[in-house]
């Protein structure tokens, strides 16, 4: 549900001439909405934990040189069909990678450090006096 989506409900819900009746079925589809989102959640930590399953596999058959360590990983992606078909794909997954790491190294590197310590207030602007 949008940000707007919540703003007309709540100007709905404090309009003095909404009737009951109207508030009901407000009711009824936001619980509608909720259990939809609770079941997309829960598809996808189900999908997120075979994913990390399979990479948990996949590094621990590398680790004790399996024939083909990946095998694990392939079938999950495959199986959510997310396995890149042809190489110009791979390029852009590929592609797509290494500008994430460097986002993310970027936005690591650039994260404003907080102060340890006492926090000290400053006061800066142009002095301003009340006319009289």
């Amino acid at each position: 549900m949008t940000r707007s989506e919540f703003d007309d409900i709540r100007a709905f819900l404090a309009d003095e001439t909404t009737h009951a009746g109207d508030l009901l079925r407000i009711a009824r589809t936001l619980v509608d909405d909720l259990e939809h989102a609770r079941m997309r959640e829960a598809v996808l930590r189900s999908h997120h934990l075979h994913l990390l399953t399979a990479a948990r596999a996949s590094v621990a058959a590398g680790a004790v040189d399996a024939p083909d360590p990946l095998m694990f990983l392939r079938r999950e992606l495959a199986e959510q069909g997310q396995l890149p078909e042809d190489g110009e794909a791979m390029q852009r997954i590929l592609s797509d990678a290494r500008a994430g790491a460097a986002l993310a190294t970027a936005m690591e590197d650039s994260a404003p450090k907080r102060p340890r310590g006492m926090r000290l207030r400053r006061c800066i602007g142009v002095h301003r006096t009340l006319r009289k």
